[in-house]
């Protein structure tokens, strides 16, 4: 059953020159020329000859990479579409390098029957420039009280279930979610939070929220919520996956579990991984997100968890807001942060030329690792595979603007700042969807 959907472009033809070319998946990290022909790859090597009136694109100092796949994207479609629709969301996965993004299924109306899904698919097939791969609600109405019907979304082709924006509010749910899960091939993805420890927390609990008089959010909010479906997961041998890890307290419930054999899946955010609660003392609503940034511990923990490989992979939960629900004192903003077009921009320079993180990790954690757990093709530069890439110029700096954003908002956590690294051309599904700002 095909997950991912796109609008019908022209396939690509192009030659590559001169990248370095780094794919884990099959331990490739060298200078190479790379010649696509209609959309596929047909030739990795040393000085490949150009065939007539194909295209070269100089990418010398460059690299190329297999383009990335986000698991966790807030597309707003249906219901909010002055925030965000499939073609903005689809051209700043383009402008990030994205090839895939996965819609969550918090929008209003839910995604939470299969005409809904299928009116989507529709949607992406007429408008989206990158595949959109959608998840299902695991409730009706995202109200924790009836399951949808989970096999007819799955046949109709949802990657997986989430309520995510909400936790799932009981264990009987949970579990009744996992055992219908079992017909399905597919994973629940959980917001991990207990609503009656988090409160009205708007940061994270400890001293810079003590220092700023705001309410806040403690880890065991997140950490309590995780064992449970650590438990319940393991008790029905259901698939799980868990949405932005924030605490090392998750870590130590998540590693423990693997090591018990419960099949559970991992992803961290930019932000998690690059800031601290201590940024929050700027009171910038950009910052506030849900979970919150945490103490350079939690931090910390989380990098060594994505490099070891107990976080399986990066996802942005790009959550794009209006202007107004963020122009508010801290305390009334929205959750969220933008974050398509600036994960790999962030993490590129905080953690490879410091040696936090090699280059080959952090591609798979952003490529072909969220590709597994969706289940669709793991983006390879390999000859007679479709050309799924980005360029991108390591040395290119730029300035994370509302003009430089390519989404219909501006609430970057990186809003103002310089960043260094930027993508030069995306390639996804053998189509070029973006180009030097095109």
């Amino acid at each position: 059953m095909q997950r991912v959907w796109c609008r019908d472009l022209p396939a690509t033809d192009m030659l590559v020159r001169g990248a370095r070319v780094v794919d884990p998946l099959i331990g490739l990290d060298a200078v190479r020329d790379v010649l696509v022909r209609k959309g596929v790859v047909t030739a990795v090597g040393d000085a490949v000859e150009t065939p007539k009136g194909v295209r070269v694109v100089d990418a010398a100092g460059c690299l190329l990479l297999p383009g990335f796949v986000d698991l966790h994207t807030h597309t707003r479609v249906p219901g909010r579409e002055d925030e965000e629709d499939l073609t903005s969301v689809s051209r700043a996965a383009a402008a990030g390098g994205y090839v895939a993004i996965f819609a969550m299924a918090n929008t209003d109306p839910a995604v939470d029957t299969a005409p809904v899904l299928e009116s989507l698919q529709r949607k992406a097939q007429a408008e989206a420039l990158v595949p959109i791969g959608l998840f299902a609600a695991v409730t009706r109405g995202l109200q924790s009280a009836e399951l949808t019907e989970m096999w007819e979304l799955a046949e109709a082709g949802a990657v997986g279930f989430s309520d995510d924006g909400r936790p799932l509010a009981n264990c009987h749910i949970l579990r009744r979610a996992m055992q219908y899960l079992k017909v399905t091939d597919r994973f629940i993805a959980v917001h991990a939070q207990d609503d009656s420890l988090m409160g009205a927390g708007v940061m994270h609990e400890g001293a810079v929220s003590a220092r700023l008089g705001l309410a806040g959010i403690p880890t065991i909010s997140e950490s309590i919520d995780v064992a449970r479906s650590l438990e319940i997961a393991a008790y029905e041998d259901g698939r799980l996956h868990l949405c932005h890890v924030s605490t090392a307290r998750s870590l130590e419930h998540l590693a423990l579990a693997r090591q018990s054999g419960v099949r559970v899946t991992a992803e961290a955010t930019p932000h998690h991984l690059t800031l601290t609660d201590e940024a929050v003392e700027s009171l910038d609503s950009n910052l506030k997100m849900n979970p919150p940034l945490r103490p350079e511990s939690d931090r910390k923990a989380l990098v060594e968890a994505l490099r070891s490989g107990v976080i399986d992979c990066i996802a942005t939960d790009h959550a794009p807001h209006a202007q107004q629900e963020k122009e508010v004192p801290f305390e009334e903003a929205a959750f969220g942060t933008v974050g398509l077009e600036t994960a790999f921009a962030v993490i590129y320079a905080a953690m490879v030329p410091g040696k936090q993180l090699s280059l080959p990790v952090l591609v798979e954690r952003m490529s072909q690792a969220p590709a597994r757990i969706a289940g669709i093709a793991e983006p390879t530069i390999q000859p007679k595979r479709p050309a799924d890439f980005c360029v991108v110029d390591p040395r290119a700096t730029w300035q994370v603007t509302a003009a430089s954003l390519h989404s219909k908002c501006a609430n970057s956590a990186w809003l103002g700042a310089t960043l260094k690294g930027r993508v030069k051309l995306t390639v996804a599904a053998g189509r070029l969807v973006w180009e030097d700002g095109a």
